[in-house]
C-alpha cells in the first residue's frame, strides 16, 4: 500500500450541489425554495415551538405543580452517618470548613443534621440547621452545637 494509491470507500464521498447556478444545472431560478413567501427569501427563521397550526407541545399538555423560589436546598447528614464519617476522618468538630474539605460538599451547600442512627462521639457542630431531636441527641452525648447562617 503506498499513499498515491489510497482513496476514498465508495460510496461515502458525494458531489456537492450547487444550488442557484443557473437553469442547467436542474437547480436554477428558486433554488429548490418554491415559489415566493418568507421561507423563500434571505433570514427566514421560523417561531420556536410553531408547529404548523397544529397546538403547540407547550399548550396541549397540562400544568402541573409549580417551583417555590424560596425554597432552600440542604444537603443532609444523619447522626449515624457522622458516626461513620467520624471513624474515617478522625472529626472532632462538624463544621462546613471541615466537611469541604473532606469533599463532603461544595462550597455552597448548606448543611443539615437528622436524627436518623446513633451518636457515640463527643462533638462539636457547626451547622446551617438541624433537627430538634438531633440537637438533643448531641447535647445529651455531650456534644455542643451553634447555627452558622
Amino acid at each position: 500500500m503506498k499513499l498515491h494509491t489510497l482513496k476514498p470507500a465508495a460510496g461515502s464521498v458525494h458531489k456537492a450541489i450547487r444550488i442557484g447556478r443557473g437553469e442547467a444545472s436542474g437547480k436554477g431560478g428558486t433554488s429548490t425554495k418554491g415559489n415566493k413567501g418568507g421561507q423563500s427569501r434571505a433570514g427566514y427563521k421560523s417561531k420556536m415551538a410553531h408547529e404548523g397550526g397544529q397546538m403547540p407541545i407547550q399548550r396541549r399538555i397540562p400544568k402541573r405543580g409549580f417551583k417555590n423560589i424560596n425554597r432552600v436546598e440542604y444537603k443532609v447528614f444523619n447522626l449515624g452517618q457522622l458516626d461513620q464519617l467520624v471513624e474515617k476522618y478522625g472529626f472532632t468538630e462538624i463544621s462546613l470548613e471541615n466537611l469541604y474539605i473532606n469533599g463532603l460538599i461544595s462550597r455552597t451547600d448548606k448543611v443539615k443534621i437528622l436524627a436518623n442512627g446513633e451518636l457515640k462521639a463527643k462533638l462539636s457542630f457547626k451547622v446551617n440547621k438541624l433537627s430538634d431531636k438531633a440537637k438533643a441527641t448531641i447535647e445529651a452525648a455531650g456534644g455542643s452545637v451553634e447555627i452558622v447562617k
